[in-house]
């Protein structure tokens, strides 16, 4: 999974009472693109480091059709 500074990411809950979660990548950890994410959560604002799994997709910014693992 590859991401860039302005990227939405999407976590999808998997579980039963989980809920969909949507943020806005506010840095990266490597010059490629790779994890960690900082991310700022929009429901909320708060502010994480995230490790991304199998249930995470990235949205470029700008609207663009989503992508998984670009």
């Amino acid at each position: 999974m590859n991401a860039r500074t302005g990227d939405r990411i999407v976590i999808e809950g998997n579980r039963e009472g989980e809920v969909r979660r949507v943020g806005v990548i506010t840095a990266v950890g490597h010059p490629d693109g790779r994890p960690p994410y900082h991310v700022r959560w929009l429901e909320d604002g708060h502010t994480s480091v995230i490790f991304p799994g199998p249930e995470a997709r990235i949205e470029p910014a700008g609207g663009v059709q989503a992508a998984t693992g670009r």
